[in-house]
């Protein structure tokens, strides 16, 4: 069983919500990253989800392709990436850690030699935007040959298809797509949620992580009651945003506050 699958089975006999953050490498500069994610940790989070810079984030709304420019100002590469998990590792083993990204700096890496780095240094799962199920059968089986986890997006277009196709493929967990749109989006119907992940979990076996919209308290304790992951992301990085030219204590204040707020609403949810 991997590290993640631990943790969410260890949280589901608490009777709780994981709290997964995102954060882009790299983002306001490359020497804030691993204490933020320590600092993540320290305030609540179960796993950590880290955005690999990408020139073109296709995927991602304003807040986090401005993210992706500063870190891409700093020259942050994969290999920096791979760097920072190293360096987390140093302090802590268990935190279950996912790089979100896209596949062409995996192709330029060559998916053997990715798949073998990421594992190397401590990563736990990848989760490429742009690459299908179906077309994933070379990636899929490196990753699994380096006992990565392979998560896939879903939404609520996703025909019954793919839905088994990421069944079949997919491990850890699924990353279900709240709404339609890109990340960073504001309006999140909870009622129409809970019907599509009704749907899905009659094709999908795999817990559901729930992200995109969720920007406060209130949005992060209506899902937590749906899936078994929150996931937040451009919730936090507009406040890195808003400090980036700040020092890292007031960056961390910022984030800090905002995830007591998240964590604080999840687990209130949980014990209801």
């Amino acid at each position: 069983m991997s590290r993640i699958s631990q943790r969410l089975e260890s949280l589901k006999s608490a009777g709780k919500t994981a709290l997964v953050p995102y954060i882009t490498a790299g983002d306001p500069r490359p020497s804030a990253t691993v204490s933020l994610m320590h600092l993540l940790v320290e305030k609540g989070a179960d796993m950590i989800e880290l955005g690999v810079p990408f020139s073109d984030p296709m995927a991602d709304g304003p807040v986090i392709q401005k993210a992706v420019e500063r870190a891409l100002e700093h020259n942050v590469s994969m290999n920096d990436v791979f760097e920072m998990v190293r360096e987390f590792r140093e302090k802590d083993a268990e935190t279950p850690i996912i790089l979100m990204g896209y596949l062409n700096p995996v192709e330029r890496m060559g998916f053997e030699s990715f798949a073998n780095a990421a594992s190397s240094v401590g990563v736990d799962a990848v989760l490429t935007v742009d690459m299908p199920p179906q077309e994933s059968m070379g990636y899929f089986d490196a990753l699994k040959a380096h006992n990565l986890d392979r998560i896939f997006l879903i939404s609520p277009t996703t025909p019954n298809s793919r839905l088994r196709a990421v069944n079949e493929k997919g491990s850890g967990f699924v990353y279900y797509v709240s709404l339609k749109g890109v990340t960073g989006s504001k309006e999140l119907d909870v009622d129409d949620v809970a019907k599509q992940l009704q749907r899905m979990q009659g094709e999908v076996e795999l817990p559901f992580g729930i992200g995109f919209g969720i920007r406060n308290g209130e949005t992060a304790a209506a899902m937590s009651k749906q899936g078994s992951a929150v996931i937040v992301g451009s919730a936090l990085v507009s406040l890195i945003e808003a400090n980036h030219d700040k020092d890292l204590y007031e960056i961390e204040l910022a984030i800090g506050e905002k995830m007591n707020e998240f964590r604080h609403a999840i687990d209130k949810a949980d014990a209801e």
